[in-house]
This record gives C-alpha cells, structure tokens and sequence, in this order.
C-alpha cells in the first residue's frame, strides 16, 4: 500500500490519511483473523454438544456439599452475590475463592435458600509436565517439580519405573497416575543422544470440591448456543493467559511453536472437526499476535500511530523505519529459533 512502508505526498496514501483511518486499516488484517476464529469455535460448539449445567444429578458422601444438605435436583443460582449460570461459572469461583468459605444461594422446589461452606480441600501430585503424542516434553509450568529437577524440553521419556513407555502418551500418563503416591518417581528420558534417570518429587497442589454431580444441560439449540458462546469465551480467555504467562515468563520461548510445529500438529488432526479447531486456532493466534506492541508487527504500526496522536506530529520517517527494522531483525531471529526447537521436537 503506498506510504504504508515510506511516505508518499499523494493525497490518497496510507501516510496522508487521518489517524482514526490509518488505525482501522492496521487493525483490519487482524481483526478479521481473530472474528473468522472466534465464529469457527461457535459453529463447532454449538454442532457439537450442550454444557454441564448447574442443576444437581448426585452428591459426593463426606464433601462439603453433603455435609450442609444439599439435594439432587437443587440448582445453584449464585455463589458469592454472583450469578451461576453453568458449571463452568462454579469451577472458576472455586478456583478464584482460594478454599476460602463461600455462600452459596440455590433453588430447591422454588424456593430460594441460601448455605455457607467451605470447599473440601484434596491435594493433588502434580508433575508440570506437557507431552506430545510421542511422550517428548513439549512445554513445562514455571517453576514446577520436573523444571525444578532439570527435565528439559524435547526430552523424551522412555521408562517410568520400570515400565517401558515406547511413544504412548497415555501410557505414560496412566503410569505415573499409578505411583503418584510415591515419594518420586523413576523416570528415565532419552535427551539427544544420552540417557538420562531422574528421581522425580511431585508437587503437591490443593484442589477445591463442592463434592457434586452437575446434570447436562437439555440438549436444544438455545443450549447449544449458549455452550456455543461459553467455549469460545473459555477459547479466548485461555490464549490470553498464554500471552500473560509468556510476557511474566511463566512460559519460556522454547516452549512456543512455529510453522513447522503447527505443520506437524495439523497432520496429526483426527477428522474434519478437529482440523476446523486447529485453523480457528492458528487464526485466533495470528491474528492476536499480530496485534501485539512490537515492531515490524500491526501492533507496532499501531502503537507508533497513537504515538503521532499524543505528539500530534509524526515520528521522522528514518526513525520510524529503523524502529520497523530493528523489530523485524528480532522476529527473524526468534523465528529461527522457535523453528530449530521445532525441528528438535520432531526428530
């Protein structure tokens, strides 16, 4: 696009428009990335199912919800003053409440009640470990037991106390849920060309339990719609925290994934619904990466635009395009060095 790169004195270029124009034509690229993903995930997951509602199917003896009396059949309309709508809604104040104690409001025959609790506390033994079909470490959390205990990304694990993985993910899975008691765990990985043993202590992480059975929601296309707009919120609220822990460093740039890694993954898509989520989600990142603050990028151009704003003058174009080139230089790199981990995850 003319004066997008370098400044053209026509009067219809890029650099001649106003500020407010030249924001949406950055914007729109993007834009149209993230709105084509977020209607994908929709569609699919209205297709595909309803959600768990908030109604109660059962109760779980000696947790806290039978311990105050609550029923089959009760709903669960608010937790701390806050509407509940679906169990999703509950799982996420549990998470935020911190074990703490919670009042719960619920509907029993029509009549409304209200009962304080405290969720029932389980520790739980837990690795940090993300594997790909192959058992190779793809992605580790921050500071967690395996990271602490020198496992290393594209490490691949062979053994686990004694037993012979082979590439069976959920061998593996279901071998270390066996001895999770334990206090570690033998695993043995295979790291280029060495073999290594590690004696592995989970961490130990409280969980929180009302100690209920939610009942489906009825399957009718209102439902559907509704669980249609509850994924697709959950789709974009997990890719922001993504972003959140990249830029904290919760996760480290090994853990990122390029083309050749996305290219590997779509081969590896199981029929036509799960290849629709991989582009939705390959369009969702594009389009939100590319709006982030860092030259070279949409975000970049946009973050110099509202510069010019606040300055009410343009920047000088040489700084500009040495700012321009200085972020280009740096997302080469970094793409050189996500495609190499790549490449080491696959062979």
């Amino acid at each position: 696009m003319e004066g997008e790169d370098e400044r053209s004195e026509d009067s219809r270029s890029f650099s001649k428009a106003s500020i407010p124009k030249r924001i949406a034509i950055v914007i729109a690229g993007a834009t149209v990335n993230i709105i084509f993903a977020l209607i994908v995930y929709f569609i699919l997951a209205t297709m595909t199912s309803t959600y768990v509602s908030n109604q109660v199917d059962s109760v779980i003896e000696n947790y806290a919800a039978s311990e105050v009396g609550i029923q089959s059949g009760d709903i669960i309309t608010k937790i701390n003053d806050n509407d509940v709508r679906s169990k999703y809604d509950i799982d996420k104040a549990l998470e935020n409440n911190n074990g703490e104690e919670i009042k719960l409001e619920i509907e029993r025959n029509g009549e409304k009640q209200e009962l304080n609790l405290k969720p029932t506390k389980v520790d739980t033994k837990v690795t940090g470990i993300y594997l790909d079909d192959e058992c190779k470490v793809v992605a580790m959390d921050k500071n967690s037991a395996a990271e602490r205990q020198g496992i290393k990304t594209n490490d691949k694990i062979i053994e686990i106390e004694g037993v012979e993985i082979g590439e069976d993910t959920n061998k593996a899975i279901e071998t270390i849920s066996q001895n999770k008691e334990k206090e570690s765990i033998k695993i043995r990985l295979e790291r280029g060309e060495e073999e290594i043993e590690i004696d592995l202590i989970s961490d130990t992480v409280p969980t929180y339990y009302l100690g209920i059975n939610f009942k489906m929601a009825e399957d009718t296309l209102i439902n559907r719609l509704i669980n249609g707009g509850m994924v697709t919120r959950e789709f974009v609220i997990s890719l922001v925290d993504n972003l959140k822990q990249l830029f904290t460093g919760n996760v480290g740039v090994d853990q990122m994934m390029g083309p050749v890694g996305i290219s590997e993954m779509i081969s590896k898509t199981d029929g036509i619904i799960e290849f629709l989520q991989m582009m939705a989600l390959i369009s969702l990142s594009l389009g939100v990466t590319n709006l982030l603050p860092i030259p070279a990028l949409d975000g970049g151009k946009l973050l110099i635009l509202i510069i010019e704003a606040i300055r009410r003058k343009p920047m000088k174009e040489e700084t500009e395009i040495n700012i321009q080139l200085l972020g280009f230089a740096i997302l080469i790199t970094l793409s050189l060095y996500i495609t190499y981990n790549d490449i080491l995850r696959i062979f």
